[in-house]
């Protein structure tokens, strides 16, 4: 037998042998590249992993509840009460700032029926570890994602090594509560920015978010507003109403529920901002205090070492990979370019800004580094991780050896910034009027994690205000002594009322104070937080920051109706002053706005109060009693003798 192999055969074998050898080099390839894809991968959810325990871990070792963090939780327990979202009963004030932060601590509260204490520390930390998690997948869609590069985390230790963002990821207020809804529209808006086709129903939710800017703190309504508008003038999708009516629809889905709640604000408060604003006087201007209070931050952290290196790697990067953030200069390509990444990153860099520059002009806060903590945030956000290539390496790959310089400079960074302590003076405030909360709260009250209201009862006076409350069941006015240990009591008239008539506390932590007594124990504070009168007194113009306005008790013995003469009254007040506090508070003006926040919730009194919202909160009183009657044009019961 003879073998014979046709040409044709030897053909096909030659291609099916190339085929072959095509198929194995291929897989070869393939095999590097998915080995890649997996290390890629894995390198970034190890660093989301580890930014997060390492967060987790430094939050709950300075673990603690401030005394403005247990304020919010007073008008939580009115609320589970069915008193309403007020602070004291029969007085609508809203002393929490984050109208949000209230109503989530209060639904989680009302969920669990945890106590309180617990509820708040827990949600402040899982909202401030998210808001991590959101800035680090925001950002690595920014970059592209995790094929072909290794994406570090960097911006995102720059904010967790620094002592106050640990501090303040569990101290009851709501700092978590914003830097987490930061993250989660920063990376829902990089989504927007990359998608191929926008959906409709994705981009209600986009603008809902955006929307609920105001609910979440007043100030954040800028960062809002700027993604509003840049989602209002792109070109819109496909929708079957057509472009103006999806406009329409999306003005409609983001201001439903912050004009919803502006107008029963204004109807049920008489204020268009919550109370807090208008005791801490947020329009008024304090330039050279605040730039003390950006140093106090900046400057014992060096943390201007950190921004200004990665803001150069930021830039390195997109430059090597041909990445710009100038827009096209007509009217169509503007709009195109306004849906893109590079207009999200001018988007959270300019909003940095302008807030960092609002926060100075109102001079900052008495927290060290809290007023200034979302703002950090919002500038590291383009770099919360930053991205190096998978390759050989070469001397002509600047990019990657700037990446990797930054990268160990800021792990150098975190490690001075984590164990180092700005403020040294404990218990002792300086003149700045700046504190670190924390330890000043540990120091004064002996306890390491001061978290439940009894932590504070060792504060200074605390235990002595409920031990006077108890000793003195017909009530009275609580006026805070020099001494620790006593309160000065201005009992209520005779008759005495069956049941008393009541107890008034008059102090300026009103945390701590409220948390510690009972709901019908009216507590009010000279600042004004809780207490309209004081919020509507004038600044004080060399006042420490956050704490520049003091009422006199003197119109507080007036409004309680306490005893005003000696030797009932406190020794040290003045029944002259008390009087003419008497004639002062008969002022028209001061009785419309009392009577704004006391009335009964009719229809009449919400449509008076919306009317006149605007008109009380401009509204001030001079702290003085005399000059009040002089201001108001009232009859001085004491008037000055001829000279």
């Amino acid at each position: 037998m003879s073998l014979s192999i046709s040409p044709d055969e030897i053909v096909v074998a030659e291609q099916e042998t190339t085929e072959y050898e095509r198929l194995r080099d291929d897989e070869q390839s393939v095999r590097p590249a998915a080995r890649f894809a997996i290390l890629s991968r894995a390198t970034f959810v190890g660093g989301v992993v580890l930014a997060v325990v390492l967060f987790a871990v430094g939050a709950w070792q300075r673990r603690w509840i401030a005394d403005d963090g247990l304020i919010v939780l007073r008008t939580v327990r009115n609320l589970l009460a069915g008193n309403g979202p007020v602070f004291n009963m029969g007085e609508r004030v809203e002393t929490n700032t984050s109208t949000a932060w209230t109503y989530v601590v209060w639904f989680f509260s009302w969920l669990t029926q945890a106590r309180l204490e617990y509820v708040v520390l827990g949600i402040a930390l899982v909202a401030s570890l998210l808001a991590i998690v959101f800035a680090m997948l925001g950002t690595a869609r920014l970059w592209g994602g995790s094929t072909g590069q290794l994406l570090i985390p960097a911006g995102v230790l720059v904010y967790i090594a620094l002592p106050p963002a640990r501090d303040y990821a569990t101290s009851g207020l709501e700092s978590g509560l914003v830097i987490c809804w930061v993250g989660l529209l920063w990376w829902l808006l990089i989504r927007w920015s990359q998608a191929a086709v926008v959906r409709v129903p994705s981009l209600l939710g986009l603008v809902f978010l955006a929307g609920l800017a105001p609910l979440i703190r007043p100030e954040a309504t800028l960062i809002g507003a700027l993604a509003l508008g840049m989602i209002f003038l792109t070109p819109m999708p496909r929708f079957r109403y057509g472009p103006i009516v999806l406009r329409a629809l999306i003005v409609f889905v983001a201001g439903i529920v912050p004009v919803a709640y502006q107008i029963w604000r204004m109807g049920y408060y008489g204020l268009p901002y919550p109370n807090t604003a208008v005791a801490k006087d947020a329009g008024g201007a304090k330039w050279g205090q605040g730039m003390k209070y950006l140093w106090d931050l900046v400057g014992p952290y060096y943390l201007w070492i950190p921004l200004l290196v990665l803001l150069i790697a930021g830039a390195v990067t997109a430059a090597a990979r041909g990445i710009t953030v100038r827009p096209k200069w007509s009217v169509a390509g503007f709009r195109t370019w306004l849906r893109s990444p590079s207009a999200v990153v001018v988007l959270v860099l300019v909003s940095g800004l302008l807030l960092t520059v609002y926060a100075i002009r109102v001079g900052g806060d008495f927290m060290h580094g809290r007023m200034l903590l979302t703002q950090l945030f919002l500038l590291l956000l383009p770099v919360a991780v930053v991205p190096i290539r998978l390759r050989m390496f070469s001397p002509r790959d600047w990019s990657t050896v700037v990446v990797l310089a930054a990268l160990l400079g800021t792990a150098g960074w975190s490690l001075y910034a984590a164990s180092t302590t700005a403020i040294k003076t404990g218990t002792k405030i300086s003149s700045s009027g700046i504190v670190d909360e924390r330890v000043y709260y540990v120091l004064n009250t002996g306890k390491d994690h001061p978290i439940l209201a009894e932590d504070y009862l060792d504060y200074p006076r605390m235990r002595a205000m409920v031990n006077d409350i108890a000793a003195n069941p017909n009530g009275g006015l609580l006026l805070n002594s020099p001494s620790y240990t006593f309160w000065y009591l201005d009992p209520p008239p005779q008759p005495i009322p069956e049941g008393g008539a009541g107890h008034t506390v008059y102090f300026l932590n009103l945390g701590m104070t409220s948390m510690n007594v009972p709901l019908d124990v009216r507590v009010i504070d000279p600042m004004g937080l809780a207490y309209p009168l004081a919020a509507h007194s004038d600044r004080l113009a060399d006042g420490r920051i956050g704490h520049d306005k003091s009422l006199y008790p003197d119109w507080v013995v007036v409004d309680s109706g306490m005893v005003d003469i000696h030797p009932w009254m406190p020794w040290y007040m003045d029944e002259e002053w008390v009087t003419q506090a008497r004639t002062a508070f008969s002022c028209p003006q001061t009785q419309a706005l009392m009577i704004s926040t006391r009335d009964p919730l009719t229809f009449d009194r919400f449509k008076h109060n919306l009317r006149h919202a605007l008109t009380f909160a401009k509204y001030r009183i001079d702290r003085v009693p005399k000059y009040e009657i002089q201001r108001c044009g009232l009859v001085d019961p004491f008037p000055e003798p001829p000279r």
